[in-house]
């Protein structure tokens, strides 16, 4: 029986752990071949993905990297052409909390980080994924927002900030891509059990809320070839039907 996306590349970022090892392992199950990137500290997790996913008979090719190192990401996208020609999908899944802190109690430090990872890499993914993506017939990028976004609240300016930007780049990349058919959207994954939940909220009950598998249907419908929405901010309880404590 054919699967939705079977023949596609699916290029994940934040692929060793929570939400993004659920969408690589949801996607090769859809089809999928996957390039699955991670900090190179991650090189277990990404050895134990990649066994997981070639159990499912598809290939996973795995880049370890910092994706603060925007010339690597341009050398992967040289590299991807130069092996396959395109790219079929693009999942910006990997993020940063940072520090839970009044905004004037951020070190520099960490807020170069947080703007490094959470907004500069995405638009370095955007800028050398984005010719491979146009040589798909059916180009996707998803990219993973928050509820903190347009929320103001006390304390998580620095991770708040960088989800708004990121939301800001996300649109205005599917209002450029019109004319291209790639079709760009944002998903809100809401309270998932997740080590960054756990360090953003510790002593919560983690057994209530969903797992990263639950979400990880929703990022391969918006992946399909048939999905036509572009431009879209999908919060995942409000596509699982579910409630918010």
């Amino acid at each position: 029986m054919s699967k939705i996306l079977e023949g596609r590349r699916a290029l994940v970022t934040g692929a060793s752990r929570g939400i993004g090892k659920a969408v690589a392992l949801a996607l090769a199950d859809a089809g999928a071949d996957i390039i699955a990137v991670a900090r190179a500290r991650s090189q277990g997790a990404l050895e134990d993905l990649d066994d997981a996913i070639k159990a499912k008979g598809q290939t996973c090719t795995l880049v370890p990297m910092d994706l603060r190192d925007g010339d690597a990401i341009d050398r992967l996208g040289g590299a991807i052409y130069e092996r396959w020609g395109k790219l079929d999908i693009l999942i910006g899944n990997a993020a940063v909390l940072g520090p839970i802190s009044p905004l004037g109690h951020i070190t520099v430090k960490d807020w170069a980080e947080l703007m490094d990872i959470n907004i500069t890499a995405n638009w370095r993914l955007i800028r050398s994924m984005d010719p491979l993506l146009k040589q798909s017939d059916a180009g996707r990028a998803i990219f993973v927002t928050s509820g903190a976004a347009g929320k103001h609240k006390p304390h998580w300016g620095g991770y708040a900030v960088t989800k708004s930007a990121l939301e800001e780049l996300a649109l205005t990349y599917s209002a450029e891509s019109k004319i291209s058919g790639i079709k760009v959207n944002m998903i809100d994954p809401g309270p998932i059990a997740t080590h960054m939940r756990a360090r953003a909220v510790p002593g919560e009950d983690a057994s209530k809320l969903p797992v990263p598998a639950d979400i990880a249907p929703l990022f391969v419908e918006l992946a399909s070839p048939a999905c036509e929405k572009s431009g879209e901010r999908i919060s995942f309880y409000d596509w699982a039907g579910l409630e918010r404590s």
